[in-house]
Order: structure tokens, then sequence, then C-alpha cells
């Protein structure tokens, strides 16, 4: 695959992040770069000048491992930083992540009594079920109610990204909305560089890009990021302001659908505000949940 374009700019953006100083080097004078030089960063990672200028210009297929953590230590990449650089030069290799290519599910994993049944057993939190372009495919009963802003009337699969960066709501709906743009925006370049051939995804980056300024200046700063755990806050329509912990888990039958679930700290005012969601979403009738096929 011809990735040398994202390849190209994760590594020119991660360089320009870090400065000599804290690389250990001494920034001397005249220098016309914010982060590190070419010369710099093969140096720590004991490479060519030459050999590092031709990996920064995307020629990254066929380079060994012991290169991508030489160059990954020497840019101080994170771990998710230095899984998305192993994830560029495996799609440059024309190797999927997992080392073999994906099964194409022939039909949506929200079908799946089993699912359902699991995310129902969620009785106290919020567990939802999302794709890797971010569709919201499947949720619980009080998942369901807290994410009625994203949800709406129907119609077209309720997707994370969309909301963010497309729907007004959004800014009322996550207080800390910059931070959740990052997120969000750092979660899709990890999913794109797992699996470069989500059409799906590709699709969808295309359609924000053309609608939203924000959205193309976060692509285009190539962070990448892994969801896992933390705590965010939001602003619910009907309940007010939460603070909620979450945690992801991978749904292992299906590569790329993970189930994210959030939790209130016991006895706090947000798991006060939550059951009285509970309540809220109970004395309504539960609309039917549409079940469609992934893209």
């Amino acid at each position: 695959m011809d990735n040398r374009a994202d390849v190209r700019e994760f590594l020119m953006s991660r360089r320009a992040k870090l400065t000599p100083e804290m690389a250990g080097l001494p920034a001397g004078t005249g220098r016309r770069v914010a982060g590190l030089r070419r010369s710099e960063v093969a140096m720590l990672a004991d490479v060519s000048v030459e050999y590092y200028a031709k990996l920064e210009r995307g020629a990254i297929a066929g380079v060994s491992a012991g290169v991508l953590d030489a160059v990954a230590r020497a840019l101080q990449l994170d771990d998710t930083e230095r899984a998305h650089l192993f994830d560029l030069a495996r799609a440059a290799d024309g190797i999927p992540a997992s080392g073999r290519p994906r099964r194409r599910a022939t039909r949506s994993p929200a079908a799946r009594p089993s699912l359902h049944w699991a995310l129902e057993a969620f009785t106290e939190g919020v567990a939802v079920v999302r794709n890797a372009q971010s569709d919201v495919i499947a949720f619980n009963a009080l998942g369901r109610a807290f994410y009625s802003p994203l949800i709406g009337d129907g119609g077209r699969t309720p997707n994370f990204a969309r909301f963010q960066f497309l729907d007004p709501a959004s800014r009322d709906f996550y207080p800390d909305w910059d931070l959740f743009a990052d997120m969000c925006v750092a979660m899709m370049r990890t999913e794109a560089g797992r699996d470069p051939h989500n059409r799906a995804l590709q699709d969808l980056v295309g359609e924000l890009s053309t609608q939203s300024d924000t959205f193309r200046r976060l692509w285009g700063a190539h962070n990448v990021r892994t969801h896992g755990a933390g705590t965010k806050r939001f602003k619910h329509p009907v309940v007010g302001e939460l603070t909620l912990a979450y945690e992801e888990f991978a749904i292992t039958a299906e590569p790329g659908h993970v189930m994210l679930v959030y939790t209130a700290e016991p006895g706090s005012p947000s798991a006060e505000r939550l059951r009285l969601l509970a309540s809220w979403a109970a004395d309504r009738p539960a609309p039917r949940q549409t079940i469609t096929e992934d893209s």
C-alpha cells in the first residue's frame, strides 16, 4: 500500500515536537527548525542521515523491526505512537495488523442476541458498542438514554465523530469539547494506521475533512492515542453535569469493535444523576433498536 504521505507526515510531526533539550542534545545556534534536525534523529537512532531521510520521505516498506524500534526510541514515541509506526510499516509491506487478512463479517455483530444480553447486564452504567469508524451499533437501556443527543430520532447510524464535529449539540453535551475533539481524531488516526483498507473510515475522514475546519486541522497533526480508561465530563440535557469513569473492552469475536462502559463513583452526585436518568428512561417507551450492517 502506498502510504508514504502518512509515514512522512507522522515522522516529521513527531520530530518537530521533540526539542534538542528533550533529547539531551545541545541546542546550538542558527537552528531553522523548532524540533530536531534529521541528522540528530539519525544520530540518536544510529542510522545514516541518508537512510533516515529516506524513511522520512515515506519509504518504510521492508524496514526491519530493529530500525523501527531505534527510530521510535530516538523520537521518544509513546506506546501508542510506536504501535502506530509499526502499523504504518505493516501497511507499507501489505501485511494487515493482525498478520492475516481480516474476516469480513456478513452481518453486523449488533444482530447477535448475546451481545445485547451482555450490554443489558450493565444495569448501573452506560454501555455501548462502537466499530472502528466510531459508529455506535448497540447500547444498553441506560446507554440509549445517556446518548439520546447523539442518537436523535433514529435514521442514520449514530457516529461519535459526526456528532462531535457536525452537530452543534455536541458542544453542550461535552463541556470539554476541545479535549474530546483531540481524542476523537487521535483515535481515528490510530484506527486508520491499524486498518488502512477500512473504506468506511476513509469515507468518514473525507466527509469530515470537507465539512469541518477543526477536524481537518486535527487530522493533519497526526496525533494518535488509544482510549483504554479514564474520566470524562458530560452535560446531559435531562440530568445535568456528570463525571464518569470509562473502561474500553475489545470484542475479540469482532475485530475492530469495542465495548465502552461508563460508570460513576458510588455515592457521588454523578451516581445519583445516573440513577435519575435510568428512572427517566424507564418511564419512556423504548424505541426499537435498528440493526444495521457494518460498512
